[in-house]
């Protein structure tokens, strides 16, 4: 990568770790450019606007949210092996997040009535990983791994609770054990609609 390329990239994951503290509106050109020793019109000059860079900031995250948690989990056998290791890979991503804050569910609590372009890339984005589930309980059913009458929204749905859940308690409460609440709910869901 060329020079630029290297300075907007670090300016993207400083931003990106900004956003995840603090939030998307909480993400500002002066904040950032003070975090990278730069100027303001020097940070300005790798992103159009303070939109621009939120949304690709959002871009960044949903990459590294793929890289993680998508495309490791499709390499397992189609069914429940596919449909767990979605589940293994989110939970594992959610408990480093603990710390740090998911942009998801925080972006969704800042745009969830605000349009605009942020808000649908944040629909976009969380719309494509429900429907990435949503294919991997189908396929379940589909293998015979799960029963033919499983509800695939509604097991969706429950295993979507799951992980909010664990950021309500564990970054908001700060339970302790949530993580393996969680990792105990999924398992008792799956149970419930296991073909035996």
């Amino acid at each position: 990568m060329r020079k630029g390329e290297l300075t907007r990239a670090a300016i993207l994951d400083t931003a990106l770790e900004l956003a995840s503290r603090d939030g998307l509106e909480g993400l500002t050109i002066g904040l950032l450019a003070d975090k990278m020793n730069m100027s303001k019109s020097g940070v300005f000059a790798h992103f159009g606007s303070r939109e621009d860079l939120q949304l690709e900031v959002l871009k960044l995250y949903h990459h590294r949210f793929e890289q993680e948690v998508f495309f490791p989990s499709i390499k397992e056998p189609r069914g429940l092996p596919r449909l767990r290791a979605m589940f293994a890979h989110w939970i594992s991503r959610v408990s480093e997040e603990i710390a740090s804050g998911c942009i998801y569910i925080s972006g969704a609590v800042e745009y969830d009535d605000r349009p605009g372009p942020i808000r649908e890339e944040l629909v976009s984005m969380v719309s494509a990983w429900q429907g990435a589930l949503l294919r991997g309980v189908q396929q379940s059913i589909e293998t015979g791994d799960l029963k033919p009458g499983t509800d695939a929204q509604q097991l969706v749905y429950e295993m979507y609770g799951l992980i909010l859940a664990v950021h309500h308690d564990a970054r908001f409460l700060r339970t302790p054990g949530t993580v393996e609440r969680a990792k105990a709910g999924f398992e008792r869901l799956i149970e419930t609609y296991r073909n035996s």
